[in-house]
């Protein structure tokens, strides 16, 4: 446990700010998850169906800066290829 009152304070930050983001961040990974089973399952109507819900997951998380658009990039690309690979 922290002990100055700096450290008290910053871990009350620290949850406060884990609390804020971590819906955010499980949608999206339940999205991408979703995606994923749906490609692997040979969904291909499904897959397509999932893909703006995934991508707006996604974008959601880089634009509150719970991942860097960088990142969000690439997990779209790679959900972009399953897609197409998958017709």
């Amino acid at each position: 446990m922290p002990i100055t009152s700096s450290a008290i304070k910053a871990m009350r930050q620290s949850a406060r700010r884990k609390q804020r983001r971590q819906p955010v961040k499980t949608t999206m990974k339940t999205m991408i998850r979703k995606v994923t089973l749906a490609a692997k399952e040979g969904k291909n109507a499904e897959v397509l169906k999932l893909l703006p819900q995934a991508y707006k997951a996604i974008d959601m998380a880089a634009k509150k800066n719970i991942i860097h658009w960088k990142n969000a990039a690439r997990k779209k690309s790679g959900m972009a290829k399953l897609a197409s690979t998958k017709k």
